[in-house]
């Protein structure tokens, strides 16, 4: 399928790593003009070099902290006017509410709800302006399936996801979509991290909690990021222009509700 975005611009924040490079990847693949966005430049050096060579089409890169107004300028000073813009960042590891200070929780609301945020308003208008605009939200089942050792993820992303419920509504005249994924358990270096959380609290190994994970899923597996990827590169294309405010679920069937 033609996803008709070819020529398009995207910014995609976490883009050197996991499902961000995945997407990346794929909307290259698309002929997007992608640009990877994250805080390390050795690991973006490497993704987008290596995205380049996998498409034959360029990716350029630019380190950029979404949490900071610095941050944000360096990525739209890379990418001006994107089409696209995919909002990504890791979540904090897991552990317990009552040890969580003040400044985790702005930590928190920083890189998963206000960071994002500042980004949509500064690129919603223009692409409204250009009518067309793809706005993805990377989030976490846990909006759906809270799990308490994560409540950190937990508030902050359900905080974005509430508040562009409304926006959607508003730009989709426009042809300017924002929607929400929502990864369940992927094998990237994020779940890693997050087992890694946990071991202290379980008492097991990595290898035995990673295995489990993987297994008790109903899929009986962990997702890859290239079907995350997938997905994305279609909700950000010309036929998804009728979908908007939605939080699409990619769990393996680990969400154990009808609706």
């Amino acid at each position: 399928m033609d996803l008709g975005i070819n020529g398009k611009t995207a910014l995609v924040f976490g883009g050197s790593r996991g499902i961000g490079r995945a997407i990346a990847e794929r909307l290259s693949s698309e002929g997007v003009k992608v640009v990877i966005a994250a805080r390390t430049e050795s690991t973006l050096l490497a993704a987008a070099s290596e995205i380049s060579l996998q498409t034959g089409n360029a990716v350029r890169y630019v380190i950029s902290d979404i949490t900071t107004e610095a941050g944000r300028d360096a990525a739209l000073a890379a990418c001006p006017s994107p089409d696209i813009l995919v909002n990504n960042a890791d979540g904090p590891e897991p552990g317990d509410f009552r040890t969580w200070r003040q400044e985790d929780w702005h930590q928190a609301l920083d890189s998963m709800m206000l960071g994002p945020i500042e980004m949509i308003r500064r690129t919603v208008d223009q692409m409204i302006e250009n009518r067309f605009g793809r706005i993805i939200n990377i989030v976490s089942r846990s909006v759906k399936t809270p799990q308490i050792e994560l409540g950190l993820s937990n508030g902050a992303r359900s905080g974005l996801v509430g508040f562009v419920a409304g926006l959607a509504r508003q730009t989709v005249r426009h042809n300017v979509t924002i929607n929400n994924l929502l990864p369940g358990v992927f094998a990237t270096d994020a779940q890693r991290r997050h087992i890694r959380g946990m071991l202290e609290s379980t008492g097991k190994s990595f290898d035995q909690l990673w295995e489990e994970r993987g297994k008790n899923n109903p899929a009986g597996r962990f997702g890859q990021p290239e079907e995350i990827g997938a997905l994305c590169a279609f909700v950000c294309s010309a036929h998804a222009g009728y979908m908007t405010g939605q939080s699409l679920l990619m769990d393996g069937g680990g969400y154990p509700g009808t609706f």
